[in-house]
């Protein structure tokens, strides 16, 4: 989504506030909680002279669909087509305000969208680590817990009139080419963990306590509205001369079906999101914003979103400039953009265009009253019509950047940073008795604003900085050099000066790494490498050096560090992604042996050759070995890597057992079920190869018990995955593919059996060529662990015929 101006966040504030918000002054408090605003208060109608009692939209008793019907029958076109851009009017007559539909929370409540503000009273939200470095906790409670946090934090701003209650988070689009700008927003390559972060977060956002499951979900009362977003194959910003405006995603419906779309639908279908937002590039020639088979067919009808689906902003204008689809003029687009599905217009278009598209008979005026009444539905489930559904009108200031919130982030970024390498042990580095003398280097070892990433705060201004140099310097005396002017360090001008600082120090830390400046939202990568003199800088640092040399990276995406693997003298490195506000004392907290680091990469990182062997824009994730295209993820690629998906050291050691796993798998064969053929690399032909998994009753689980013993001497998390690999020889099949993930924490010298209820056709399917998902028969395997020191068994899958 693109950032909003400060001119357009105060639009905004007038806009929500609204004329309702002048009759309601003295019902609203904006230096407290003493009250809250609803469209539906008595006293507002009735200094109107209106009787309440006389519109049903108002009625409690009605079902949302009923009221959120009759607001919209009351409503002239014009009035109805006001309300479908982000910058809704509101319909005064009504005692209806307008509402600014667009807030973010991708990693925080922030001021990116013109929904949310703040003010001297909060200046700030709680800044949580970048979902990509959070996401390298593989902790699924943590990943809620800050849900949570964060819709606490939005609920109390919206209490203080300082933000709305929609928020267009989280980004879940799969990071499928390291260069991709947007990989800081996104939790990684695997669609499974995108889509577990996915539900997770959505929860964590949108649940009210009690009321996590209903008969009827569009009566399922919501904290705030969470919305998934860029729906889909959306992976390409600004890449050399390649740009999501113009992006055309050439998809198979395979790759579709396996990677693009399954986390969307995990967020649908597990997280019960209120809503999804549909990308600015096309897919197959077809602007998502405008495929009816996308939106209806897939999203609402076969997934059975309970909620809206939104443009990115301005994505319909982008269908007539960028895209020229079909020569569409302002009002065709507008037309095509309802028929298929999307209500809400983040931008000017539907409001400008769509009552002229009715006159020329484009849509029909039944069709905008749909996509309002899902509108309408989100905001009756959201109290704004009738009041706080979940007693959430006590929140305010003290519960924005409290002190448990700030903890809560700094634990988060201990939780994903990523150890790389630890030669003779290192780290933890141990202090002396005496006060040691620490060199602090790098455009990173001073950082504030930039350890928070995108969609965080405008102004920079956080609830609390800890920065690097001020957290390492509660151990030992720190000398600073910052050695390049900025990240991307244009000259080697400071080097000589770093190198003398660190040839006086008892060990040297080097910050360096990549910021928004390199890569963002609009500004993908070229390459793989440091930017500018950074990699001269750690090698004359280098070269010069008797005492320890900790690196310290910064980045979303991975960086060709095989020199630093290389070189004896760097004797560790960290991956601290973009650790948040609190990131400093997260870092230290590894160094300095308090916190035992578990993050393991999400992504994998691979060699600066990799751009050399596949544009960005070439969409296909499998490999293709009569053009030496290499392949995607971790998944289907077939060549080396720096560090592959799933990598993380430890302070202490674990071995894995398989203690116990459900064996064979026999399923049984409706009567006219038919067998699907598998193609096989020795072309060889089997008996009933395998069976379509929708026409298969899997009532069947699968049991694995694994054993994770800490055999080392401290104390520690270890992240457990649970990979499936297929029989052997089909065509097409990933290497592996997760299933299963679990962190677990462990007393040194301690076990633990950690079970994994697994699905008996779901968990070890593939998906053909032709995108149907097949059950696979003969033997399976199953993986514990990441590496070498991983164990597998394997599990026999047959079929019955009844």
């Amino acid at each position: 989504m693109k950032e909003r101006t400060m001119h357009q966040s105060q639009t905004m504030v007038a806009l929500q506030v609204g004329f309702a918000m002048l009759i309601l002054l003295s019902t609203h408090n904006y230096c407290g909680v003493e009250a809250e605003f609803m469209v539906c208060n008595r006293t507002a109608f009735e200094s109107m002279k209106l009787d309440m009692s006389n519109f049903r939209f108002c009625d409690k008793s009605l079902p949302y669909k009923v009221r959120a019907k009759d607001l919209v029958d009351r409503m002239t076109l014009g009035e109805k087509v006001a309300q479908l851009g982000d910058k809704a009017v509101g319909v005064q007559r009504l005692n209806l305000p307008g509402y600014e539909w667009a807030s973010e929370a991708l990693h925080g409540v922030s001021d990116a969208g013109p929904g949310t503000h703040f003010s001297e009273t909060v200046p700030a939200a709680t800044s949580f680590p970048t979902v990509i470095l959070t996401t390298s906790s593989f902790n699924e409670t943590l990943w809620k817990t800050i849900g949570e946090v964060v819709s606490n934090e939005a609920r109390a701003l919206y209490n203080l009139g300082l933000a709305g209650l929609t928020f267009w988070s989280p980004t879940i689009n799969v990071a499928r080419d390291p260069r991709w700008g947007r990989i800081i927003e996104t939790p990684g390559e695997d669609p499974y963990v995108v889509g577990r972060y996915a539900v997770n977060y959505v929860r964590g956002l949108q649940d009210v306590k009690g009321y996590e499951k209903t008969r009827d979900p569009n009566s399922r009362p919501l904290k705030v509205a969470a919305c998934c977003k860029h729906f889909a194959a959306y992976d390409v910003d600004n890449w050399k001369g390649v740009d999501r405006y113009h992006f055309d995603a050439k998809v198979t419906e395979r790759d579709m079906v396996e990677t693009f779309v399954l986390p969307f639908k995990m967020c649908v279908k597990d997280g019960d999101v209120a809503s999804v937002m549909c990308s600015y590039n096309r897919v197959n020639g077809i602007p998502v914003c405008a495929d009816p088979k996308l939106l209806n067919g897939t999203i609402r009808q076969n997934w059975n979103l309970n909620g809206y689906i939104v443009a990115d902003c301005d994505s319909v204008e982008v269908m007539v400039n960028g895209h020229k689809f079909l020569n569409d003029t302002p009002a065709d687009a507008v037309a095509q953009a309802l028929k298929a599905g999307m209500d809400l217009d983040c931008g000017k278009y539907y409001p400008n265009y769509a009552t002229q598209a009715v006159k020329e008979g484009k849509v029909t005026e039944a069709e905008i009253d749909v996509s309002l009444k899902n509108l309408i539905i989100v905001l009756l489930r959201l109290g704004w019509f009738d009041g706080n559904p979940g007693g959430y009108s006590g929140l305010g200031k003290n519960d924005v950047c409290s002190p448990a919130n700030l903890e809560l982030s700094a634990e988060a970024a201990r939780q994903g940073i990523v150890l790389l390498k630890n030669d003779k042990n290192t780290l933890p580095l141990v202090v002396g008795t005496g006060r040691p003398k620490f060199a602090v280097i790098g455009p990173h070892a001073n950082s504030t604003v930039a350890m928070i990433g995108n969609y965080a705060l405008k102004s920079g201004v956080a609830c609390h900085y800890s920065k690097p140099i001020d957290a390492i310097a509660e151990y030992g005396d720190v000398v600073y050099a910052p050695g390049c002017q900025g990240v991307k360090c244009p000259n080697g001008d400071g080097i000589n000066q770093a190198v003398q600082v660190s040839k006086q120090a008892d060990a040297t830390f080097i910050f360096v790494g990549l910021d928004l400046s390199v890569e963002v939202e609009t500004l993908d990568r070229n390459d793989l490498n440091f930017p500018g003199f950074q990699k001269a800088l750690i090698t004359k640092i280098s070269e010069a050096a008797t005492k320890p040399i900790i690196v310290i990276i910064f980045s979303a995406g991975g960086v060709d560090i095989s020199f630093l693997q290389q070189d004896p003298k760097v004797q560790a490195i960290i991956w601290a992604g973009y650790p948040g506000a609190e990131g400093g004392r997260a870092i230290a907290d590894v160094i300095f042996g308090k916190y035992n680091p578990a993050g393991r990469l999400s992504i994998t990182w691979y060699p600066a050759s990799y751009v050399d062997e596949l544009p960005m824009s070439s969409m296909s994730l499998r490999p293709v070995p009569e053009s030496k295209y290499p392949g995607r993820t971790y998944k289907f690629y077939n060549g080396s890597t720096i560090y592959p998906f799933g990598y993380g050291l430890s302070y202490t050691t674990f071995r894995y057992a398989i203690k116990s796993v459900t064996n064979p798998i026999t399923l049984n064969l409706g009567q006219f079920q038919q067998c699907k053929q598998i193609q096989f690399l020795d072309g060889r032909k089997i008996d009933c190869p395998a069976v379509l998994v929708d026409e298969t009753q899997c009532n069947q689980t699968v049991m694995v018990k694994a054993q994770v013993t800490n055999t080392g001497k401290r104390d520690g998390a270890n992240v457990v995955f649970v990979y499936s690999v297929s029989p052997s020889g089909i065509v097409g099949a990933p290497i592996k593919r997760l299933i299963a993930f679990k962190r677990v924490l462990l007393v040194a010298g301690t076990s633990q059996v950690v079970p994994f209820m697994l699905n008996a056709c779901r968990d070890f399917s593939i998906v053909a060529e032709d995108a149907y998902e097949l059950l696979p028969s003969g033997q399976h395997t199953i993986i514990v662990g990441n590496g070498d020191d991983g164990v597998s068994t394997q599990i026999s899958v047959g079929f019955n015929h009844n």
